[in-house]
């Protein structure tokens, strides 16, 4: 029986070698088409394609017997990594006139990021740092762009605090909350405004598929082509309104945060094994465990800078609050009946986003319970 197994096993490390050498194989085929997109400056993600393309793999995988939901999967992670090597090969420059990019905060780790990508993108980039304000107008001189990127406690203080730049400069600014930025930027500068959302953080290996939300301040046909140079790099982009967003980000963010500060506080006030919770976890509760301590492993500032940015928000968690006292009554009187009311009021609610939802989730708790040791 070991000898059989020996053999049967040698065959299948042949086969992964097999499989390695194909793999890069195709790696070198994505650098080339890398470089084809940059010199014509195409997006490196293209949803029809990739679409089309999971589409036809899948049944070709059925009628070789092997499961379609193991390919996709397989192919989408080659896909990321596809992603993340097409930017090594850089980006066309939209805007070749373009003076240089001043990123106030370029030094942090989203200031970092936007930084690295347009100068992948050809443009000259200056950073503009809190030790370097008395050389402000210097640095500022001649700057084609001026992008905020600073804590949102004091995104406003530097807004107003910009000395007066060229009229055809765009002032952008890339906090997470955007009625009160977009309102200081139009007020400080009379050019073109634009207010952007990054909806990720600053690890991201590409922006290939990531969200980015934009606020139209003034002037939009001066940063058509930074929204362009945006999707060349991969991203998708959500127009909204400045008052809109933040009261989506209320929910998305603000909420969620402190749903999640809270129950960690809890954990650590209860003082649980954290071992012996990952060792019995099922995937889902594994999900949401990483994602407790992921946000503990960032920085507090940020978080608090998020739940307490607006009064709106503390109205919203006095809701959740009260919301959370009525479900412990359905506790404390043992109502079943009442708590599946409640239960399938919800659930219509959601309708066909709760199957949607459920689906989407197979994924990520397959590949939660993938990283189990």
């Amino acid at each position: 029986m070991v000898a059989e197994l020996t053999t049967l096993r040698d065959q299948i490390d042949e086969v992964d070698k097999a499989l390695l050498k194909l793999l890069a194989k195709r790696l070198d085929l994505v650098a080339e088409v890398g470089e084809v997109k940059s010199q014509h400056g195409l997006p490196i993600y293209v949803p029809e394609r990739e679409s089309s393309m999971l589409a036809s793999r899948r049944k070709e995988a059925a009628d070789l017997g092997v499961p379609p939901d193991l390919i996709e999967d397989v192919l989408r992670r080659i896909m990321r990594e596809s992603y993340s090597s097409e930017n090594d090969k850089g980006f066309k420059t939209l805007k070749p006139e373009m003076g240089p990019i001043v990123i106030v905060g370029g030094n942090g780790k989203m200031g970092q990021l936007f930084s690295k990508l347009f100068q992948l993108s050809g443009y000259q980039v200056r950073v503009l740092e809190q030790q370097d304000w008395e050389r402000a107008e210097t640095i500022l001189s001649g700057a084609g762009m001026v992008i905020v990127s600073v804590p949102i406690h004091i995104t406003e203080h530097i807004i107003q605090r910009l000395p007066k730049l060229p009229d055809d400069c765009i002032l952008v600014d890339i906090a997470s909350v955007k009625n009160q930025p977009l309102k200081a930027m139009l007020e400080v500068h009379q050019g073109p405004v634009l207010g952007l959302h990054p909806m990720f953080g600053p690890d991201v290996g590409s922006l290939a598929k990531q969200v980015i939300a934009y606020c139209d301040g003034r002037g939009a046909e001066s940063y058509q082509w930074l929204l362009e140079q945006l999707q060349v790099w991969g991203a998708k982009l959500h127009a909204i309104d400045a008052v809109d967003h933040d009261k989506n980000m209320a929910f998305i963010q603000a909420l969620r945060h402190f749903a999640t500060f809270t129950y960690g506080l809890n954990l650590s006030q209860e003082n649980v094994n954290l071992a012996q919770l990952l060792s019995l976890s099922s995937p889902i509760y594994r999900l949401e465990l990483a994602m407790i301590g992921r946000l503990f492993a960032q920085d507090a500032q940020l978080y608090a800078d998020i739940i307490m940015s607006s009064q709106d928000n503390l109205a919203l968690i006095q809701r959740y609050y009260h919301c959370f006292g009525e479900a412990i009554k359905l506790i404390e009187t043992g109502d079943k009946t009442e708590f599946i009311e409640s239960f399938n009021q919800v659930k219509n609610w959601f309708g066909d986003y709760a199957i949607r939802f459920l689906n989407e989730s197979r994924t990520l708790l397959r590949q939660a319970n993938d990283s189990r040791q």
